[in-house]
């Protein structure tokens, strides 16, 4: 009996996705646990396993949109050998029938079972690492890259190698260079995606299309519902950051030597966020109907440009963290987000975000609300500009902050306080390590 491929929950939010890519043609065998078709959600690309071992049908096509419970292949039952093409020989028959142990025997050295695919030097390196099992994306991603897979540390179900662990190799090692094409074949055009399209010859009045990615539909659509849903006003403030860079320039060595994590900007503001949240805890909430829903712990998300779209991974109970662990955080996120190795649960929820366009070269901006939450905080580039302090004229490194909020909820008082209280944690970081 043949067992369904079928679309799986994802998320809360996710009902539709497509089907970008099968990894098996229809009519191959396949494993069970092993990769064979990846999904692209409006957060992020999913893979699905087989259920079982068998012979793969494929049902629905690349590009198609499926929604949830909805069946995107089969299984079915069969072995290895009957997905050969080898010609059945007649005339060995009666001997088999004949003679079955001998029959067998002959059978077994004169025909072995083949390969269902070639083995690369990348598969070598897997076979040499005791056997552990390897996605068919992994493989040819590892192949892509010259990684030998028996030096990439499995992370999947039962230490299985997948695509993310082989992009982390990658990443950490910095082997981005290619193996080597067999002489003659020409090297494929790979734009990453989300990349911009060729540049056409002066004059040229030429147009291309890409297909509108999930993620960047979805991103349209909540940023209009943002605007739509909520009464969005945004207020601003400006920050010495005098005091937070010499504390970092003193403690930064240590503060990694003793941690393994380095000693950012983001996790101050993480923490000055958590601290004025506490202290104005309608900024934390959200409007459901007729109701205000407080949130009683803080989960930050902190907005992250990739070539897909802007996504947002949550730190949560960031009230319950300590520096150290923000950044280890902070820094593991940013690695998922390089290498496209992002699950559903990183981006779900959130309480509050942190958006930090400073990295960009951004001076202002008014960041827009991620729905259903009642306000944004938005980081810009640090400056050096003349400010007047205590009478006199000084340069100062200086950011501008402005934190978007739903009026709705929150009244213009609570907006102003809250973003004060923000910067009063990064002026005096002193106040974050004592609670005051």
């Amino acid at each position: 009996m043949s067992v369904e491929i079928k679309i799986p929950a994802l998320g809360e939010s996710i009902t539709e996705v497509i089907v970008a890519q099968w990894f098996k043609q229809d009519g191959e065998f396949v494993e069970k646990d092993e990769a064979v078709v990846e999904l692209e959600t409006d957060k992020v690309n999913q893979e699905l396993t087989s259920p079982e071992s068998g012979v793969l049908r494929v049902k629905a096509q690349e590009g198609d949109t499926l929604s949830v419970g909805d069946v995107a292949g089969h299984i079915e039952p069969g072995e290895a050998e009957e997905k050969t093409d080898r010609p059945a020989k007649k005339e060995e028959e009666p001997a088999a029938k004949g003679g079955e142990r001998d029959g067998a025997g002959r059978e077994e050295q004169e025909q072995p079972a083949p390969a269902r695919e070639e083995e690369s030097p990348a598969q070598a390196g897997a076979a040499g690492n005791g056997g552990v099992k390897v996605s068919s994306v992994a493989r040819k991603v590892a192949e892509e890259h010259g990684v030998d897979l028996g030096k990439v540390e499995g992370r999947g179900a039962g230490g299985r190698i997948t695509k993310d662990d082989v992009l982390g190799y990658v990443e950490r090692s910095g082997k981005e260079k290619p193996a080597a094409k067999p002489a003659g074949e020409k090297e494929p055009a790979a734009p990453s995606a989300g990349a911009a399209p060729a540049r056409k010859a002066k004059g040229s009045r030429e147009t291309s299309r890409e297909r509108l990615s999930s993620l960047r539909k979805r991103i349209a659509q909540r940023l209009v519902e943002a605007q739509h849903n909520a009464a969005m006003l945004t207020t601003f403030n400006e920050v010495d950051m005098s005091a937070l860079m010499a504390m970092r320039r003193r403690y930064k060595e240590d503060f990694e030597k003793k941690h393994g994590v380095g000693l950012g900007l983001m996790s101050f503001f993480v923490k000055a966020a958590v601290a004025a949240l506490e202290d104005f805890p309608r900024v934390n909430g959200y409007i459901e109907e007729n109701e205000i829903v407080y949130h009683h712990y803080c989960d930050i998300g902190v907005a992250v440009g990739t070539d897909r779209g802007l996504v947002v991974p949550v730190i949560r109970n960031a009230e319950s963290m300590s520096f150290a662990e923000v950044e280890a955080a902070i820094r593991e996120y940013a690695e998922k987000a390089r290498t496209g190795g992002l699950n559903i649960d990183d981006l779900t929820g959130g309480t509050f975000t942190i958006s930090n366009g400073g990295v960009y070269g951004s001076m202002l901006s008014t960041p827009i609300l991620n729905p259903p939450q009642s306000a944004i905080l938005g980081m810009h580039n640090i400056k050096e500009r003349p400010v007047a302090v205590g009478g006199e004229v000084v340069i100062r490194p200086m950011m501008y902050l402005a934190l978007s909020y739903d009026h709705r909820i929150v009244d213009g008082k609570e907006a102003v306080s809250f973003l004060i209280r923000v910067k009063e944690g990064i002026e005096a970081p002193e106040r974050l390590l004592l609670d005051v």
